[in-house]
């Protein structure tokens, strides 16, 4: 796995803003630390505010409750970084950042008409 993360920037170019994706965190890190971690990578080897957020099956009910339960995850971690200092606190930035990961950055990469 640590091979793949290496080279995991080496395929972006301007075509897709976020062309190359993690994905979700997994069935088996689907808790708070498996996103943690998750996200954590992403904003390490990447840039965070492309994440496109969350993968779930929209056609259960419960799907609603798991993203909110993401966005919770998504805020605290954002958050912490932003108190221990190793983000700035700019309240316009960190707000376009959630909005673009909870929903707008996968409008804009799938290119739905909405």
């Amino acid at each position: 796995m640590k091979s793949i993360k290496k080279v995991f920037g080496c395929f972006q170019n301007s075509d897709a803003i976020g062309k190359i994706q993690q994905g979700s965190a997994g069935w088996f890190n689907d808790n708070k630390t498996g996103m943690e971690k998750q996200m954590t990578s992403l904003a390490n080897l990447g840039l965070l505010g492309n994440f496109l957020g969350m993968l779930t099956d929209s056609r259960s009910f419960l799907s609603y409750s798991r993203h909110e339960y993401f966005r919770r995850i998504l805020c605290n971690l954002i958050g912490t970084w932003v108190e221990n200092g190793e983000y700035p606190y700019d309240k316009e930035n960190l707000t376009e950042i959630v909005k673009g990961i909870s929903y707008n950055n996968a409008v804009r990469y799938f290119g739905f008409d909405l």
